[in-house]
């Protein structure tokens, strides 16, 4: 069984659409990614997977949005 990564990424995120677009994105990654959480008024996203964090990272750059940080939790 492999290990799973909790990751929190700050996002510059403005409407539904774009939080939208960012779990649309991640959903792609199932099952290696076990669980989403995305805070638009925190303009967080957490991502708990196996995959490794340039992964996730390149997968939520490739929606257009800009990524401010992230760090491994």
């Amino acid at each position: 069984m492999s290990s799973t990564n909790h990751y929190q990424f700050n996002v510059k995120m403005s409407c539904s659409g774009c939080s939208g677009a960012v779990e649309r994105a991640l959903g792609k990654l199932q099952p290696d990614v076990s669980k989403t959480e995305i805070s638009l008024e925190n303009q967080t996203v957490d991502v708990y997977t196996s995959l490794p964090y340039e992964t996730i990272l390149e997968k939520i750059k490739k929606t257009g949005k800009e990524v401010v940080s992230g760090t491994t939790l």
